[in-house]
């Protein structure tokens, strides 16, 4: 499993990488064909002095989980279970060909 962190002190700046743009965000019923290529966690700050706006955080989530799934082969990521503590866990597909 691979740990993402962003710890930036309270302004982030976390770009979507190129190899992430191909990256889908997806539900499981989207990926039921696809192949299981592993998991990836990515966590941010969810707080800094005061608690940070939680659609804020999950958009740094998604963008981090985007960005490590394209390293391990994947194109497409689905949520495991609910943010915690600016912490998310992702499954990582390959629903096309393998690259």
């Amino acid at each position: 499993m691979a740990v993402l962190a962003s710890a930036l002190g309270g302004c982030t700046w976390i770009e979507l990488t190129d190899a992430g743009a191909a990256v889908a965000q997806g539900t499981a019923s989207e990926v039921a064909g696809c192949e299981l290529v592993g998991d990836v966690t990515a966590s941010t700050q969810d707080r800094v002095l005061l608690k940070r706006g939680r659609g804020k955080v999950a958009e740094e989530l998604i963008v981090l989980a985007r960005n490590e799934a394209a390293t391990v082969g994947g194109d497409t990521i689905v949520p495991r279970g609910p943010m915690v503590d600016g912490r998310q866990t992702f499954d990582v597909y390959r629903c096309g060909p393998a690259g």
